[in-house]
């Protein structure tokens, strides 16, 4: 029983080592990660048994390890002596060409140094070898000087290796673009409606700002949707680049595409929370035209706070015109004659300021006239009183 099992093992060892003999330095092997160390990572390959890649191969600028076990990569043999050795990322000077044919075909990155700037594009110089990499393929972003890469060190995936390497054509942003899109896919699986994220600013438009949230994810802040104030032109509150937080308000899934609506202004105190408390009804208060309309204008009396002046509630008289009696940006003072927080609408009055003005001043001058007809007649009483004592 013992020697059959010991010759089962064998034939699987034998078997095993057979295989891994046909494996040889430049191949492209696909598998499984199984364990994930402080400096190496271990793979299983199948058959062929377990190979070490170095860790620092699967991290990020940041130094964060971005694959976990369970995960399958490709990588290319590049040492047999003790184990199985891998990379998956080809180091400058240590690659032949075989190797890198096998990574053009296998479409591994490989490392290159950006050397010079030639016409139509840049110089790449890849395991001792002269590549060319387009303007186009540079870089996803397009910066405004080019000259900005040369002398940097960059992963790249060939797009064309022929005639022994004198075809030889690589583009960085085949790359990026396939680490954003892993990127994008995280992005989306984990954001939800109310989430707050940091982004940059993407483009601006004349209805908004598209906010790239991350892997090319992108999603719109309206303009209605930047400040409790209303903002005009957006074009002066932000400019492509700028960082920003904000609000995920809205997904939507439909069509394929996720469509995400972003907020702002949900990132402040809402002005009309506590707006009755800070004008009551009666009250007098200060406030800027900010808008006009045919039938009144409209008054900002804070940031998000906007109330109706009505034309009837005005001191302009019939026909006039009220561009001319209230143009914008005239600073008016008002009286609150309605309001509706919930809604989010006050009714206004200048007219009820005048009147009230006009009724105080009646009371005034009739407190005054009637002081002074007492004070008159108890006067000619007194002379009336004197002429007849004397008589």
């Amino acid at each position: 029983m013992n020697d059959a099992n010991n010759e089962e093992d064998f034939a699987a060892l034998f078997a095993a080592s057979e295989q891994t003999k046909r494996l040889a330095t430049g191949q492209t092997v696909e598998g499984t990660i199984v364990a994930i160390g402080s400096e190496f990572v271990l793979i299983n390959v199948g058959s062929k048994g377990e190979a070490s890649l170095a860790v620092n191969e699967l991290t990020n600028d940041d130094g964060v390890v971005e694959a976990k076990v369970g995960d399958r990569i490709q990588a290319t043999i590049v040492s047999m002596t003790s184990g199985i050795t891998l990379s998956r990322r080809m180091q400058r000077g240590a690659a032949t060409k075989r190797q890198l044919e096998d990574a053009f075909h296998a479409g591994l990155p490989v490392e290159g140094k950006v050397d010079a700037e030639v016409k139509g594009g840049y110089t790449v110089t890849i395991a001792r070898q002269r590549a060319f990499c387009p303007y186009s393929q540079i870089d996803i972003v397009r910066q405004s000087d080019p000259a900005v890469h040369i002398g940097r060190v960059y992963g790249f995936r060939i797009i064309e290796y022929r005639e022994d390497g004198r075809k030889f054509v690589v583009s960085r942003r085949a790359l990026q673009e396939e680490e954003q899109k892993v990127r994008a896919d995280e992005i989306r699986k984990s954001l939800t409606v109310d989430a707050v994220v940091t982004g940059h600013v993407a483009s601006v438009r004349e209805f908004g700002a598209f906010v790239d949230i991350g892997g090319g994810v992108q999603g719109l802040l309206h303009v209605s949707e930047m400040g409790w104030s209303r903002v005009n032109d957006p074009s002066a509150v932000f400019k492509t680049g700028d960082e920003i937080t904000v609000k995920v308000l809205r997904i939507d899934s439909k069509g394929g595409d996720d469509k995400i609506a972003l907020g702002l202004k949900q990132l402040t105190n809402d002005p009309w929370a506590a707006v009755e408390q800070k004008y009551p009804i009666g009250q007098v208060v200060r406030g800027k035209v900010t808008r006009l309309a045919e039938f009144g204008a409209f008054v900002e009396l804070e940031a998000g706070v906007i109330g109706l002046l009505p034309i009837s509630e005005t001191t302009a008289g019939k026909g006039a015109d009220i561009k001319k009696t209230l143009p914008v940006g005239t600073v008016v003072d008002v009286i609150v004659l309605e309001i509706d927080a919930a809604g989010r609408r006050i009714r206004l009055s200048i007219k009820a300021i005048q009147n009230a003005v006009e009724d105080a001043d009646v009371r005034d001058y009739a407190a005054r006239t009637d002081a002074t007809t007492k004070d008159s007649f108890g006067s000619m009483a007194d002379k009336l009183k004197g002429a007849l004592g004397k008589k």
